[in-house]
């Protein structure tokens, strides 16, 4: 029996929808593309089962008619990244902010841009 989809992306789909995002609307052969560019070399028909899929779940979408079909992201970096960061949070730190914290920080200095970033969030926050 075939297991369910997940909902949530999976790491190659993770990695097709940062193409996206990064490049705009695409062909899976353009998709493909910037994957061998960078060392990758998936079949074509691999790419197009998972833009096939991503478009099922909701995170492309086609915008033409005619091949070869272009698609484009319908869900942001920012929407999926903070839905996959609230995931995380439940799920691993049974919703504690402060263990994530200790999980990103507590093991390794933080750089000078980590700590001003970090201070920077907590400063707009007071405001």
């Amino acid at each position: 029996m075939a297991r369910p989809k997940a909902a949530e992306l999976t790491e190659r789909e993770l990695e097709i929808m940062r193409v996206f995002w990064d490049e705009g609307p695409m062909t899976a052969q353009q998709v493909r593309d910037r994957f061998q560019d960078r060392g990758t070399d998936l079949a074509y028909t691999t790419v197009a089962t998972l833009i096939r899929i991503l478009t099922e779940k909701g995170f492309l979408q086609q915008t033409n008619e005619e091949r070869p079909f272009v698609y484009q992201p319908i869900r942001s970096f920012e929407e999926v990244s903070s839905r996959l960061v609230d995931l995380l949070l439940r799920q691993v730190f049974d919703g504690s902010r402060e263990k994530l914290l200790v999980s990103l920080f507590g093991q390794q200095k933080i750089t000078k841009k980590e700590r001003s970033a970090l201070q920077d969030i907590l400063q707009e926050k007071k405001a």
